[in-house]
């Protein structure tokens, strides 16, 4: 243990006699770790932050949409997942019918709530922007968890009627408002008069990162009759009771719609029908592939830092094959030497990936800070990070230290 301190001692020793050499052969080192490092603390934080912003939904949650045609074989026909070729889609639509159809039959369903998302013109006094349009039933709110904050949220009266109402979010009050109380007051979507009966508490941005705040809810009826002109909808949201009845919920959802649809054992499905447990799996698959790859690209450079750490191993050797003789000449073995470069081989790259890391937590808070992007440092990325470094120093370091072992000794006191 105290010729293991000592070849620590030395090493530090001998790389302080150089410390600009010794800084610039650790550079590639520390770029290469604070790439890895704040890369996967950066996945890490986009992926805790989109899987906690699923999970707040809830995990009982299913959506159904309509078949889309995304290319494929004919008809549009596509494959849900590329393990299960017999599930096929083809283009279709869902109309409120649906909806009424899963309301009346489905018994493991809780709640549903049709939805209609656009981006319309909405103006009031002057100001005159984009905003998101939700136009659904009175069950929206409730199924994900929408909070009043003033008025009055919209009722099945005003869905009946198609009128002419609507709750907003905190970033429209902001925007169109300032200190104006909304309530009560007339604004034009698409050039159309909508009374503003109620305000929302703040939600926050959703898992694509789009501003929830930054919308208007208006009656489905109203969206489809009075403002868009259309008779389909976007998507049903389905709460099931609890987790474990999804995978039922799902079959017997599939079971209703395709009675709806008339579509016969066998053919293919115009509808599509994704759980939260679904999508959470596939952003944690996306985000991990996302992660695996930038860090591969960014360990690249750690080659590039170990290279050059067997460089300067070299011209170390070189510059101390005089010394090298001299310990061999008092007694020191040729393992001695062997381990004491190799020791300063691996203290060389492990010090780069300590300053590494700490460069990757201050780019970490700099895109926390001025950019807004969460992330989540895991004990995994930094002990990957050091045992990556230590590697790298024994990989690169061997190949010099073996030189300055293998040195005569007779010739070494004759170096000059």
């Amino acid at each position: 243990m105290r010729r293991f301190l000592e070849n620590i001692r030395v090493a530090f020793q001998s790389l302080s006699l150089n410390r600009l050499r010794s800084f610039l052969t650790m550079l590639g080192i520390i770029i290469g770790v604070g790439a890895v490092v704040a890369i996967m603390a950066v996945g890490a934080g986009a992926q805790s932050s989109i899987l906690e912003n699923i999970q707040s939904m809830g995990t009982n949650l299913i959506t159904i949409s309509p078949g889309r045609e995304r290319g494929g074989g004919p008809g549009g026909e596509r494959f849900t997942n590329a393990s299960d070729q017999e599930e096929q889609i083809v283009a279709g639509e869902l109309k409120l019918e649906d909806y009424k159809a899963l309301k009346q039959k489905a018994k493991l369903i809780t709640g549903l709530a049709p939805v209609i998302s656009r981006s319309s013109s909405v103006s009031y006094l002057g100001v005159n922007s984009e905003v998101s349009i939700s136009a659904s039933t009175e069950d929206i709110f409730k199924l994900q968890s929408y909070e009043i904050d003033k008025g009055n949220l919209f009722n099945s009266s005003d869905v009946a009627n198609s009128s002419n109402v609507a709750v907003i979010g905190q970033q429209v009050i902001s925007d169109y408002f300032g200190r104006i109380n909304p309530i009560g007051e007339i604004i034009k979507i698409d050039g159309q008069n909508f009374t503003v009966i109620g305000t929302l508490k703040t939600i926050g941005s959703n898992m694509m990162g789009m501003n929830q705040d930054n919308v208007i809810f208006i009656p489905i009826t109203t969206a489809q009759n009075r403002l868009y002109g259309i008779d389909t909808v976007d998507r049903i949201m389905a709460q099931v009771q609890d987790k474990d009845s999804i995978d039922q919920a799902i079959k017997e959802a599939e079971n209703i719609l395709k009675q709806k649809h008339n579509i016969l054992p066998g053919e293919s499905k115009d509808f599509e029908i994704r759980s939260q447990t679904q999508m959470l799996n596939t952003v944690s698959s996306v985000t991990n592939i996302f992660s695996i790859t930038l860090s591969s690209i960014a360990a690249i450079s750690l080659l590039v830092g170990g290279i050059g750490i067997m460089n300067i191993m070299f011209v170390s050797v070189t510059e101390r094959t005089r010394e090298i003789g001299i310990r061999k000449a008092t007694g020191a073995k040729n393992r001695d030497i062997l381990v004491q470069f190799l020791t300063e081989s691996i203290v060389l790259s492990l010090t780069g990936g300590i300053l590494g890391i700490l460069f990757a937590v201050l780019i970490s808070v700099i895109l926390q800070r001025f950019i807004g992007f969460n992330t989540t440092f895991t004990a995994l990325s930094i002990i990957l990070a050091l045992s990556f470094s230590t590697i790298i120093g024994l990989t690169f370091g061997i190949f010099p230290a073996m030189r300055a072992a293998r040195l005569n000794p007779i010739d070494s006191l004759r170096y000059e």
